[in-house]
């Protein structure tokens, strides 16, 4: 019997290991986190059972990223978290102290220290004790400032994440294939060049000041000190006291927040830790991790059983990814039927096969379907020969880096290949074409009727087909044609960001477009010889100049844009009078407004009025602008924790002028 129980322990420590190593570095995902923290506790139990860990176990040792590059040990040991699932055990530990809930983002952990206002150094995790130096990356992460006014020495934990906003325009841009986020960040850190790795959009949010020379034993006031250094860290909440029910009132608040897709970046659960910092400092290590230095809660992942009806092949990006199609099923209060497999490597790691085969469904953090296990394998997977967009050959392609199968078409042109730029084009920040979703674009391209940007303003020849397909009819294929005619007048600002030029956003456009008119600005980039020519303007540079001149030196992209030019009208920004109205003052917006269009117009009066917009509040906010005033949000209890007055937009009207 302990034969066969060192046995089990060998195997599940051998597993663990290695899929915690293509975790941390970027490969191919071997298992999936609901996997992983399952075959974890089995082995903890097991261990427990038998009084023997082996010198390998996961539960006493620290994963590790293994980054190459100079090595150096860390000033202060970078431990884990002990982990549940429980509230009750938050609030036994708690022990009715003042505590701070935040996020548990899904990133790399990096550390970064500072000397004299200086950045010094940045290390990986690594194994919690020696990581690997990537300072001369560190310019190319957005949110580790290279000064600051602090002078003395100072040693910050954060995490460097991708926004789900910019994981998925980096797929639509790039031929490169990753399952998530969190594993593009890991692989992004790999790369030499930093011009590389700042087109990846990596942005370090700091989770813990480690040190600092000034005396700060409150975790609340080293944040706020932290955003006074120029920092962004992560969200978070005091709850004063406590007891299990308020505990379970703030979780339940946040998991809402992830359910609705309340938060730009990927996270995989909260993190408590105590107010009282000299109190955390004073526990002990047990295993890898110190009693008193927090503790994660991970969500309880709701799994239900279900039979296979068929694999979609679903061509969009550079990819053609399999999509498994199930018996309904009820998870976390929604009906849940598809569930991407990601890649082929994915399908074969699960044993994916034909109709009939059985599978276990989860919503991975409360958001994405995810198939986690297959009890019964039906049949065989049957891969596609042609795309079933195009009809064009496919072909597998393995990835040289993480070893990734995964399934292309191999026409340039295929039109589902845009299917990103589509959703793109049609957001709210784009043309604002209301009622077509990422889904119902993809169903259109399939049908052939959409394979440019101008074929979606020429829907209405295929109204009557629209009505028929599955989830529409006469209502919604109207409310469609009514959509379409209400885009067909477009500023000219969200018309550039929806052509999906590299590095064009919003605020691109709007320099841009400060210093020329579209039209003229349209017949620079096409017959200028300098690529650089809009460099000149504030906030833009040779890079941002670069991108968007060679968009407009391919011919493919002109004629697609004078066929849009055709159907739509473009206006010309008015822009707004300078003044001094908010000089020097900084503003957060946040909620819906009902005077101005929308917030960026908001915004672009406040920056015309010599004021700046930040995006979260701090000690620097001199105003909160939320139509809102008695709103629990996490803005506004941070505004009156700080003393900032929350004003509406008619107050801020009454103060600081009106729209013209």
């Amino acid at each position: 019997m302990e034969d066969t129980a060192m046995m089990q322990m060998r195997e599940m420590v051998d597993r663990l290991n290695e899929a915690a190593d293509a975790y941390y570095n970027g490969r191919n995902e071997l298992m999936t986190d609901y996997e992983w923290d399952a075959l974890f506790d089995q082995l903890k139990k097991l261990e427990e059972e038998t009084g023997t860990v082996l010198e390998d176990s996961p539960t006493r040792n620290v994963s590790a990223d293994d980054i190459a590059g100079q090595k150096e040990a860390h000033e202060y040991a970078a431990l884990s978290l002990a982990k549940t699932k429980s509230p009750a055990d938050l609030a036994k530990w708690a022990d009715g102290r003042k505590i701070w809930i935040s996020w548990k983002l899904d990133g790399l952990t990096l550390v970064a220290t500072y000397d004299r206002g200086r950045l010094s150094r940045v290390v990986t995790r690594g194994d919690g004790h020696t990581g690997t130096n990537i300072t001369h990356l560190a310019s190319a992460v957005q949110g580790i400032p290279d000064r600051i006014p602090y002078k003395g020495h100072l040693v910050i934990r954060g995490e460097a994440v991708i926004s789900y906003a910019d994981f998925e325009q980096f797929l639509m841009e790039s031929d490169e294939d990753y399952a998530n986020p969190r594993n593009l960040a890991s692989g992004s850190l790999t790369l030499k060049d930093p011009e590389e790795l700042r087109r990846r959009k990596l942005r370090w949010i700091p989770f813990t000041l480690v040190h600092a020379d000034e005396e700060m034993n409150s975790w609340g006031e080293r944040m706020h000190w932290l955003q006074d250094q120029g920092f962004s860290p992560v969200e978070s909440e005091a709850v004063d006291s406590p007891q299990l029910e308020e505990i379970q009132t703030v979780i339940d608040r946040w998991t809402q927040r992830v359910t609705d897709g309340d938060n730009p970046y990927p996270v995989d659960g909260l993190v408590i830790v105590y107010d009282d910092t000299a109190y955390a400092a004073g526990g002990s290590v047990t295993g890898h991790h110190a009693t008193r230095a927090g503790y994660a809660f991970k969500w309880q992942d709701e799994a239900a059983q279900s039979t296979l009806q068929y694999i979609e092949w679903s061509c969009a990006a550079s990819t053609i990814t399999p999509v498994a199609v199930f018996e309904p099923v009820q998870l976390e209060g929604t009906v849940v039927k598809r569930a991407s497999l990601c890649n082929i490597s994915e399908c074969e790691r699960l044993g994916i096969g034909g109709k009939g085969t059985e599978i276990q469904v989860i919503k991975a953090n409360k958001i994405i379907p995810k198939v986690i296990r297959v009890s019964r394998t039906e049949g065989m997977l049957e891969i596609p020969a042609v795309c079933p967009v195009c009809g064009r050959e496919t072909e597998i392609r393995i990835s040289p880096a993480s070893g990734t199968k995964t399934l292309r078409c191999t026409n340039p042109g295929c039109p589902a290949k845009q299917l990103k730029k589509f959703t793109r084009f049609v957001s709210k920040g784009g043309m604002d074409i209301d009622g077509i979703s990422e889904a119902t674009l993809s169903r259109f391209v399939n049908e052939g009727w959409i394979s440019g940007f101008a074929d979606i303003y020429r829907l209405s020849e295929h109204r009557d087909e629209i009505s028929t397909l599955e989830g529409f009819g006469e209502k919604s294929a109207d409310n469609l044609m009514n959509a379409l005619s209400k885009a067909s007048e477009i500023p000219a600002g969200r018309l550039i960001y929806a052509l999906s030029i590299p590095l064009i956003g919003p605020d691109v456009a709007a320099r841009l477009l400060s210093a020329y008119s579209f039209a003229d600005l349209v017949r620079t980039a096409e017959t200028t010889e300098d690529p650089q020519v809009f460099a000149h303007v504030d906030g833009i540079g040779p890079e941002k100049s670069t991108a968007f001149v060679a968009w407009f030196k391919d011919p493919d992209n002109v004629e697609e844009l004078n066929r849009l030019l055709a159907l739509v009208r473009v206006t010309e920004p008015v822009q707004a009078e300078k003044g001094d109205r908010t000089e020097n003052l900084t503003f957060v917006v946040t909620g819906d407004v009902h005077i101005w269009k929308n917030r960026n117009e908001l915004k672009a009066y406040i920056e015309s009025q010599g004021g700046k917009v930040t995006g979260s509040v701090s000690k620097s906010t001199d105003y909160l602008i939320n139509n809102d005033l008695q709103s629990v949000s996490s803005k506004n209890r941070k505004a009156k924790e700080l003393g900032i007055p929350i004003i509406s937009e008619e107050e801020f009207m009454e103060r600081f002028g009106k729209v013209e």
